[in-house]
């Protein structure tokens, strides 16, 4: 019997052990203001990242900014559509997207979209379509990725968040306020099912392993759903850590970027999908993107002064990021 307890303790430590993610380095941005979310070509081996009212250009070789994606209007996401040559930014504030050359960086045309303050944005290969989450008007405009125009905008919930792509024709949205997802068919373009993502509250990043058909939806109540496309049914809601906006899955794992200064990793063990490594990373560190090809991990940071003294009566202001220190943190093995 100890010989059997013994064994299974083994099993147990190696099947929770850590994964071996660890930050590997830091790279420079500087500059001022916040940031939302990030990209990665992994082409040009360039990131893409939303910074106040630009994006900034990292290359990730050389480890620095090699250029800029200037007077943009409440920048949010950038989509990377490698195959046509392209990228594409949401502007919040002036309700367009701005469409980029990604070698060159020039700009070449920003539509108006159909909704209201388009917030994630995604690009879906089989159609070769963009698709914008309009996050004040509850919908989504699909737009031609090769020249340009707006093919439809169509209802699909209260506040869509973050959107995965299934690469043959499907993408998957959550929707914040009633804390579901839905499957939009891209050629369509319109929503073909929607399911609830009860116990999640708030979900906002999402992630897809393709070849396992499951959704990874992160969550505000510090909990990842994982969804399986085929039931459209939630499976399992393993524990992350709080502050989390954005997630990503790569060889296997499934990642959760927390404000909190943690990156939570999840994998299915024994056919149940389980928390089974804590990364640390940086307080703010809460948007991410992955790329396949080094399967590094990217985030947006900066370092914090002290908070504010808090007025009598209200509640103390968060710390404001420190000038010049806002930066790319690079985590791997």
């Amino acid at each position: 019997m100890k010989k059997v307890l013994v064994t299974l303790a083994l099993v147990a430590a190696v099947a929770f052990s850590a994964e071996g993610y660890k930050v590997l380095n830091k790279i420079k941005v500087g500059g001022t203001g916040g940031w939302d979310y990030l990209s990665v070509d992994p082409v040009t081996q360039r990131i893409f990242a939303s910074h106040g009212g630009i994006v900034e250009v990292v290359d990730i070789k050389a480890g620095k900014v090699v250029g800029q994606i200037t007077q943009l209007h409440g920048v949010h996401g950038i989509a990377v559509a490698s195959d046509v040559g392209k990228g594409f930014i949401s502007n919040g504030q002036s309700n367009s997207v701005t469409i980029f050359d990604l070698k060159t960086l020039e700009k070449t045309g920003e539509p108006a979209v159909g909704g209201q303050n388009p917030d994630a944005i995604c690009y879906e290969p089989k159609t070769q379509r963009i698709f914008t989450m309009n996050g004040r008007s509850n919908d989504s405009t699909a737009i031609n990725a090769k020249n340009n125009e707006i093919i439809a905008t169509f209802p699909i919930g209260e506040k869509p968040e973050n959107c995965a792509m299934d690469g043959a024709g499907k993408l998957y949205v959550n929707i914040e306020n009633s804390s579901e997802v839905v499957e939009i068919d891209a050629a369509k373009p319109g929503v073909t099912r929607r399911t609830s993502l009860a116990p999640c509250e708030g979900p906002s990043g999402m992630a897809i392993d393709v070849k396992n058909k499951k959704l990874f939806s992160v969550c505000s109540n510090k909990m990842m759903a994982v969804t399986d496309i085929a039931t459209m049914k939630v499976i399992a809601t393993p524990a992350i850590g709080s502050g989390t906006d954005g997630a990503g899955f790569d060889s296997g794992l499934a990642f959760s970027s927390n404000g909190d200064g943690t990156m939570t990793i999840v994998k299915a063990v024994n056919g149940k999908y389980e928390a089974v490594d804590t990364v640390t990373t940086e307080r703010g560190a809460r948007t991410m993107t992955v790329d396949p090809t080094t399967h590094r991990i990217y985030m947006l940071a900066a370092e914090y002064g002290p908070a504010p003294a808090a007025k009598e009566g209200q509640k103390a202001p968060r710390p404001q990021p420190l000038p010049d220190s806002f930066h790319v943190i690079v985590i791997g093995k």
